[in-house]
C-alpha cells in the first residue's frame, strides 16, 4: 500500500503533452469540419435530385442545370456540377462524383479528405444522355 507521500500525479511535462494533444485534435476538427459540412450539402442536393421523379425523366443537360441552381443556392464549393457524372447502365441511370478536399493545418501539413458517391436516379424514361 502506498502512502500519500510516495504517490505522484500527472507532472508538468505530462500535463503539457495532454494539452498539446487536445490542441492538435481540436485544430484538426476545426479545420476539417467545413469540408464535411460542404460534403453534407453536396450529398443532400444529389439525393434530392436523385429522388425527384420529374428530373429522372429529363436529359442530362436539364439535370445539370438544376444542379447548377442548387449549387448556387447551397453555396457549394470544391465540386462543380459539371464534375457530377450522369451515366446509364443496365440498372438505369446513375449520378456519381468523386473529389478531394484539402485543409491546411500548419506549416506544410495539410489534411486531404476523399469524398465519392454513386446514386441511382429514380426510374423514369430518360430522353438520353
Amino acid at each position: 500500500m502506498r502512502t500519500p507521500n510516495t504517490q505522484r500525479g500527472l507532472g508538468g511535462i505530462g500535463l503539457l503533452f495532454v494539452f498539446g494533444l487536445i490542441a492538435l485534435v481540436t485544430l484538426i476538427v476545426i479545420k476539417c469540419l467545413p469540408l464535411y459540412l460542404n460534403q453534407m450539402k453536396v450529398a443532400r442536393v444529389l439525393h434530392s435530385v436523385s429522388e425527384d421523379p420529374e428530373l429522372s425523366a429529363s436529359d442530362s443537360m436539364a439535370i445539370r442545370e438544376h444542379l447548377q441552381r442548387r449549387w448556387m443556392i447551397e453555396d457549394i464549393d470544391g465540386l462543380k456540377p459539371t464534375d457530377v457524372k450522369i451515366k446509364r447502365n443496365d440498372q438505369g441511370r446513375r449520378m456519381s462524383y468523386g473529389y478531394e478536399a484539402r485543409a491546411h493545418l500548419f506549416y506544410n501539413i495539410s489534411v486531404v479528405v476523399d469524398f465519392s458517391d454513386d446514386l441511382p436516379l429514380r426510374s423514369g424514361t430518360g430522353n438520353g444522355d
